[in-house]
């Protein structure tokens, strides 16, 4: 299922990802990747989106709920476009996830609501593409995330501009 239904607890396994979600596991889960080579590491274990897109497509005409674009973690206050590939988001008092690159929208979002894939990609004047459907991660340290934890970031030494996992 593309939507998630808010939950007073997620439990997060190292290398594996969210317990009970379609993602979680050591290797690959989405249909694409699995079938080009279902061997190859899940750089797409947990997805964090920003919730101040919420609130840009609220006032755009579209009433998005938290999880209900995927999301397993929705933050606010944090600018999780900007972080670098690598950072460490600390998620209450014991998860550590890993980030591992931008979200990239596909298909369900159109199909959850029709003219949402647009709201989250924009265009730059010399064609590259901007993917807003947040960020991925893995898992380094597990525990119980619930909302109202603290989140505190960690960014690597060199800054390595995210790509598309």
């Amino acid at each position: 299922m593309f939507s998630k239904k808010s939950v007073a607890c997620i439990e997060l396994v190292p290398g594996h990802g969210v317990r009970d979600d379609a993602h979680f596991g050591a290797a690959v889960k989405h249909r694409s990747r699995v079938a080009k080579d279902p061997t190859q590491s899940n750089l797409r274990q947990v997805h964090l989106l920003h919730g101040e897109l919420l609130d840009e497509l609220e006032a755009r005409g579209f009433k998005i709920e938290p999880g209900q674009m995927g999301e397993n973690v929705t933050t606010r206050g944090l600018n999780l476009l900007g972080l670098s590939t690598g950072s460490l988001i600390r998620l209450g008092k014991t998860v550590v996830v890993r980030v591992t690159g931008l979200r990239n929208p596909c298909w369900q979002i159109e199909a959850f609501r029709p003219g949402l894939l647009a709201e989250v990609l924009d265009r730059l004047a010399d064609g590259t593409v901007v993917r807003r459907a947040g960020i991925m991660a893995i898992v380094e340290q597990g525990g119980l995330v619930k909302p109202g934890d603290s989140v505190e970031v960690s960014e690597p030494a060199t800054h390595v501009r995210m790509q598309v996992v």
